[in-house]
């Protein structure tokens, strides 16, 4: 006898996925409110993207370039790549869920990092996959953990190079040997949002890495250093095959056309992304020296944000320090969902903004200026 459902009902495990949820931006009672919670630029767009904007609205009544071609061309012109093994998306976001969806099923594993980003774990249950979760090494991607974690139901491995929250990145050393580790099949996908900030020797985005193998993709983000958050542009560079793949399963206009002209725009702007790149490597360095010497510990970071960590003390943690600080319109991000109970993730902000955190934070610590 068969039982009538009254309702619509998500196939199984859709329900035990925890939304994500963003950054808080709001504090009642505050005459100005610093967002220092998603990781957003201080110096906003480029004024050549601001303006591209502006062009686009001339067309409105038009779809747009359903390949994106002017943006892809500028930035292959820029990184000196192949248009035709890159793939542009409505944020990173959006590529990250097409990779899933693509390689990904009922049955299938994809591992994910202790402090990796959130979406990751979403987008692998999404599919009805499992996301395992494998520990970090000083809150660092473990190589040698990722390659133990391997099984025959492996299918991808995400990391977040350099990562969030934490602001930490893994030596390209590391990821060619962690390629090299991996079945030819599993896809390893570098997130490289903060890539443009890095300044280190031994650091590379994954472009070399993707250029010399079969199955490694990596994402980039124009929402960080390129100050275009709002308008949600993301790109991808993956072998041939990859491409062709997710292509297949892409919305036809997945970027608005404001996207694809701000994004071209952004991208050739080199200049200005190198002023925003100096402004955030002075302030990570300046607040970093600055919450230490006040008794706070600071994780290492190359990214725009640092992490902050607080005593185990009545009166003085993590959710204490955000109270004081949001009742200021000092808004930073409580990251409990990452694994980090007692730390905050602040967001490189304006001078005022970065000054202000130090002041109430030394104030909090009950130090002397």
């Amino acid at each position: 006898m068969s039982v009538e459902i009254s309702k619509p009902v998500p196939r199984p495990g859709i329900l035990d996925i925890a939304s994500y949820v963003p950054g808080k931006e709001h504090a009642s009672g505050v005459a100005r409110v610093y967002k220092l919670s998603s990781n957003e630029t201080p110096l906003g767009a480029s004024p050549k993207a601001i303006e591209a904007v502006k062009a686009a609205a001339d067309n409105l009544g038009r779809y747009p370039d359903g390949q994106a071609i002017e943006l892809r061309e500028a930035i292959a012109a820029v990184h000196g790549l192949n248009p035709a093994n890159i793939l542009c998306g409505n944020g990173s976001d959006e590529l990250l869920g097409l990779l899933c969806h693509v390689y990904l099923g009922s049955g299938d594993e994809g591992i994910i990092t202790e402090h990796g980003f959130l979406v990751y774990k979403i987008q692998i249950m999404g599919t009805g996959a499992t996301p395992v979760v494998v520990r970090e090494k000083d809150y660092t991607v473990d190589v040698d953990a990722i390659l133990a974690a391997v099984t025959e139901r492996t299918k991808i491995v995400f990391i977040a190079n350099p990562g969030n929250p934490t602001g930490t990145y893994v030596p390209v050393s590391e990821i060619r040997r962690l390629q090299a580790g991996l079945p030819k099949h599993v896809v390893l996908v570098l997130d490289a949002a903060y890539a443009e900030y890095v300044r280190r020797n031994d650091y590379e985005a994954g472009i070399e890495v993707v250029s010399s193998s079969s199955n490694v993709v990596m994402t980039r983000t124009f929402s960080k250093a390129y100050g275009l958050a709002a308008l949600r542009v993301g790109w991808m560079y993956a072998p041939a095959e990859i491409v062709d793949a997710v292509n297949r399963v892409r919305a036809p206009f997945n970027l608005n056309a404001a996207a694809i002209a701000a994004g071209a725009a952004a991208v050739r702007d080199q200049a200005f992304v190198q002023q925003a790149v100096s402004f955030n490597q002075m302030w990570v360095e300046t607040l970093t020296e600055a919450l230490e010497a006040i008794g706070l510990k600071v994780t290492p970071s190359v990214a725009n944000f640092v992490l902050i960590h607080f005593p185990d003390i009545d009166g003085k943690r993590a959710a204490d320090a955000d109270e004081l600080l949001t009742s200021r319109g000092y808004i930073l991000r409580a990251v409990r969902s990452y694994g980090f109970s007692n730390a905050l993730r602040m967001s490189i902000g304006p001078e005022e903004a970065n000054r202000g955190v130090i002041a109430a934070l030394r104030e909090f610590m009950g130090r002397q200026a």
